[in-house]
């Protein structure tokens, strides 16, 4: 048997704390902002700079608005030190921001608007922000930003015009202000616009050294055996972190004959010439297949999802999972946090130099071309040849080119095109039929060519397309595992799903007179993600879709005429993800709670992770206007326990929860007087009774517990029952509020058990002599108390202790549930022993 020893702790807190506390919560929210980015796994040399770029901040009066410029190469690590100054003084303002890639982004459509409003969501944390065009982004910037202190990072700047966009003149910012400026072109920084400059240094020999020796032998020097050589690698290296992350991480694991090889290599290479160093690495890649994938990365996919490249590459019969891997391990490659492909500009510059190599002077014989003058050169020309492999030719909108089919005649080998801004005309027959890649932004045709050969297709992205109907005649397409036709405004109709059997990703995002999926949707046995987002005519998604039992993720939102998901969503038993916010949906459907593998919903107001959004689900459906045994029903069979809380509850509505308690991880009861507050204890009490009963039934044939007399008392409307039994275990009662009857009357039995049961009982021990720190103890099943009154103070939070001892001879699972009884506010909380295992602090507090 149990014996429960309890400890409460009472915290007060002074008068006129309001203006206080709003202070206090303004800093914690300042200090508790934990968006770091991430500096590097080996940050050697990045202190030193981190604090003379620290003091030339702090020269300036602290309340002048300073910009400083960064400038160096590439690869010489200014981001890495702008990242670790971010995170090192991003608290001591008002709001901070880091626009990373400006160069990259800034070329993309709409990309400087984008930049404008990342830098208001990073200050301001507003998502609803919406800029219309640059110049009106401007004039938002100036009179959101004037009046507030921030941390701005501009990174890989290299237009002047970049600077105007973001950051005008100082009239912008608020007074203590400081801006980085980093960029390749000194010419950004010159002419006053910058307070200072900080010229990026190569690291020193140690510096290097350790770098390098952490890539190439994993700890801070070189071995023994490799002291010499490791000192030749790293001078030609001078001092740049790139290329000794590169050089060490190609090195790693080689025997010292392999070493002297490269260092002999690298003698052939004048030291000003990164790119020629960096292409060691790529050298050293074990096979063809291996610099393949590298090379199509450099060219065509370096910001795409990897998966999809996965993919489209796995389909030209490349063995790109693995290819992939082993181009991160030797750093050629990287893979954010969304599961983008990136690379470094200069390795990206080296993979494009190694093609251009091949055939200087003909372009035509190159195996991709990446540069739309060279691609537009061959096609214009028509001189393209089968040794070419990739094309991208990506044309703004204005320039629009109108360029023949035929130039493709001779392409025999195509297996990557990308266009954008291009129109073809004649027989598309010609084009080729290794194509796994077809990647054409604002398609103009209505439909795809019937004498376009698809079936080598693994990936059709026709975004901002003039399509209505996606193929006249269907077509069995058994590669095809992405399409993508979102933002084809023309869009009608959807294709036959039950030709596309491979089909893995569907996005149909923003199709604006798309009215209806088609039904063979559910013959997409093998896809994970449908996306219809903002697809405003949709008006319902056929029954069939609920049959799709590999789907991951499904998007609805901004799905305006959608106002119902079927009961059958739990069929979707692999469904993790479910977004459908801005739809006319307005009742959660039950089954959702069942699902088995949902972990994030955005619904009906809902948004969150599954297990913090179903108690407010579950708490919707308790409405007096809903019956809720059918409510009920619907989370019988969830397959992890949930929490529940119930405003203004009834009789009626707990008989129903009392059945399911066992379902329950933890219960709140808002109750409307006191006489209600004393039915729904009873309610829950008894219920608790009969579900320790059944369970020691089940077990009574392995249990240890031997014949004792076991005190529960149960609060029941001013009555105190006392139920002897042989098989009841020890409950726990915690009651707070003033003084009642039924609070003399439970402390009177305890006392009166305390004689007569061999202590079995609880007893009530009275507070220390200290008024502002009150303790009250006790061993047993129960304790009482009022809660004190001290003049000028307030309770505000209560801490609780429970310490366990049982016999030798009695095993016991300890504490199984935690009732508490909140005469002041009304409120029954009723917890499970796991539940409050779990329990975070913040969790704690919440209890009272």
């Amino acid at each position: 048997m149990d014996t429960p020893f309890l400890c409460f702790y009472y915290v007060f807190y002074y008068r006129n704390e309001s203006e206080a506390i709003k202070t206090i919560v303004e800093n914690v929210k300042r200090l508790l902002d934990k968006t770091e980015l991430f500096v590097a796994d080996n940050p050697v040399g990045v202190e030193p700079r981190v604090q003379e770029m620290i003091e030339l901040l702090g020269q300036k009066q602290s309340n002048d608005v300073l910009l400083l410029g960064m400038w160096g190469m590439g690869g010489i690590g200014k981001t890495t030190i702008e990242k670790a100054i971010y995170n090192k003084i991003g608290r001591n303002f008002e709001g901070k921001s880091f626009l990373a890639h400006i160069r990259g982004i800034w070329e993309q459509d709409a990309g400087q608007v984008y930049l404008q409003e990342q830098l208001l969501f990073d200050i301001e944390k507003e998502t609803n922000t919406k800029i219309r065009n640059v110049e009106s982004g401007k004039v938002m910037l100036k009179e959101r930003l004037r009046h507030k202190k921030v941390l701005l990072i501009l990174d890989d700047v290299n237009k002047l015009h970049q600077l105007n966009v973001l950051c005008g003149s100082r009239e912008w910012f608020g007074s203590g202000s400081r801006i980085i400026i980093t960029t390749r072109d000194m010419h950004i920084l010159r002419g006053r616009r910058v307070d200072k400059v900080f010229r990026m240094k190569g690291l020193d020999e140690d510096e290097s050294i350790e770098l390098f020796s952490w890539h190439a032998f994993k700890q801070a020097s070189p071995r023994e055996d490799f002291i010499e050589l490791s000192r030749n690698l790293v001078a030609y290296s001078a001092g740049l972190p790139l290329a000794l992350e590169v050089l060490g991480s190609y090195l790693f694991d080689m025997e010292v004959t392999e070493w002297k090889n490269v260092l002999e290599k690298l003698k052939k290479i004048p030291n000003d010439e990164v790119q020629e160093k960096l292409k060691i690495s790529y050298d050293g890649l074990t096979d063809d297949t291996e610099k393949g994938i590298f090379l199509d990365i450099a060219c065509f996919f370096i910001g795409m999802d990897r998966n999809d490249v996965i993919h489209i590459l796995n389909g030209c019969g490349l063995c790109a999972e693995n290819g992939i891997r082993v181009l991160v391990e030797r750093s050629l490659v990287t893979v954010d946090y969304k599961n983008k492909l990136g690379m470094h500009d200069l390795l990206r510059d080296m993979g494009r130099e190694i093609i251009r190599s091949e055939t200087p002077m003909e372009l035509e014989e190159r195996s991709r071309l990446c540069f739309h003058e060279d691609a537009l050169d061959v096609l214009s020309k028509e001189t393209g040849t089968k040794a070419i492999e990739g094309l991208a030719l990506k044309l703004p909108r204005n320039n629009t080119k109108c360029l023949s089919t035929k130039a493709f005649k001779e392409m025999k080998k195509l297996r990557l095109l990308q266009l954008a801004g291009v129109q073809l005309v004649g027989d598309f027959k010609y084009l080729s039929k290794d194509l796994r890649w077809l990647c054409w932004h604002g398609f103009p045709l209505a439909c795809i060519p019937t004498n376009l050969y698809q079936g080598s297709l693994v990936s059709i992205e026709l975004q901002n397309s003039s399509v209505n109907l996606l193929w006249k005649e269907a077509q069995v397409m058994e590669k095809l595992k992405i399409l993508n036709l979102s933002h084809s405004h023309y869009l009608t109709q959807t294709p036959d799903f039950s030709n596309l059997p491979n089909l893995e990703k569907l996005l149909l995002v923003d199709c604006p007179r798309l009215s209806e999926i088609s039904y063979p949707i559910g013959h997409l046995n093998k896809v994970l993600l449908l996306n219809f987002q903002n697809c405003i005519s949709l008006r319902k998604l056929p029954r069939s879709i609920y049959k799709l039992k590999s789907l991951k993720a499904l998007i609805l939102s901004g799905c305006l005429k959608i106002d119902k998901l079927e009961e059958d969503l739990e069929q979707m038993e692999s469904l993790t993800t479910l977004i459908a916010d801005k739809t006319a949906i307005t009742r959660v459907p039950f089954s959702i709670v069942r699902s088995k593998r949902i972990g994030y919903i955005s619904l009906c107001g809902y948004e969150g992770f599954s297990r913090d959004v179903f108690p407010s689900i579950i708490w919707s459906w308790m409405s007096p206007t809903n019956s809720l045994s059918s409510r009920v029903q619907t989370f019988l069979d969830v397959s992890s326990l949930v929490s529940l809380d119930v405003p203004n509850s009834s009789s009626n509505h707990l008989s129903y929860i009392s059945k399911d308690l066992p379902l329950l991880q933890s219960l709140c009861i808002e109750c409307g007087s006191e006489l209600q507050l004393s039915l729904d204890a009873a309610n829950i009490l008894d219920a608790l009774y009969a579900t320790n009963f059944e369970e020691l039934e089940s077990t009574a044939a392995t249990s240890q517990m031997h014949n004792m007399n076991v005190l529960t008392l149960i609060e029941c409307n001013n009555q105190v029952h006392n139920l002897g039994s042989k098989n009841f275990r020890r409950s726990l009662l915690i009651q707070m509020g003033t003084s009642c009857q039924v609070t003399n009357i439970l402390k009177q039995r305890i006392l009166q058990n305390m004689t007569t049961s061999d202590g079995g009982g609880g007893c009530l021990l009275p507070g220390d002599s200290y008024p502002d720190w009150l303790t009250f103890n006790s061993e047993g099943s129960s304790l009482t108390f009022e809660i004190p009154q001290v003049n000028g103070r307030n309770l505000k939070k209560m801490m609780c202790h429970v310490h366990y001892s049982s016999p030798e001879n009695i095993t016991s699972d300890g504490l199984k549930h935690l009732l508490v009884i909140n005469h002041t506010k009304a409120i029954i909380q009723l917890y499970k022993r796991n539940a409050l295992v779990s329990f975070e602090d913040e969790e704690w507090q919440g209890v009272l």
